[in-house]
């Protein structure tokens, strides 16, 4: 057993809700996690940016933000940039007709959805998967 002690794994929220925000960073720190949110009030490039400072373990995202389809748009931002693909990506929302559409894409860029309303536990144990390694 090692003395060593692990830093948080940070997560990285957006939304643009902020009670969605709020909710997301009461649970995930009572899981001992650090939690940064923002609510994507920054063009692309400058969101993008933040990450790349930021970068988190992981990335909560929401795929429509302020009735647009901005949260895909920056996911496919994120697949693309060298410095941030392979950050795991989980999207959690309720367009469930586009997460639907999007299945084939998602499932090559490795990105889990999680529909609202959403069970915390759901939302927990995609998150326990995408920070677990695979096993060699």
């Amino acid at each position: 057993m090692s003395d060593a002690v692990c830093p948080p794994k940070h997560i990285l929220v957006i939304n643009d809700t902020v009670a969605i925000l709020e909710l997301f960073r009461t649970l995930l720190e009572e899981e001992g996690f650090r939690v940064s949110t923002d609510d994507f009030s920054v063009d692309m490039l400058q969101m993008l940016g933040r990450v790349k400072t930021d970068n988190p373990d992981l990335i909560v995202l929401d795929f429509i933000i302020m009735d647009e389809g901005k949260g895909w748009q920056f996911l496919q931002l994120l697949k693309m940039d060298r410095e941030t693909r392979a950050i795991p990506v989980i999207a959690c929302t309720a367009a469930a007709r586009l997460a639907e559409e999007l299945h084939t894409h998602l499932d090559v860029m490795g990105v889990a959805v999680v529909l609202k309303p959403f069970d915390i536990d759901v939302v927990l144990a995609e998150i326990g998967r995408k920070l677990t390694p695979p096993s060699a």
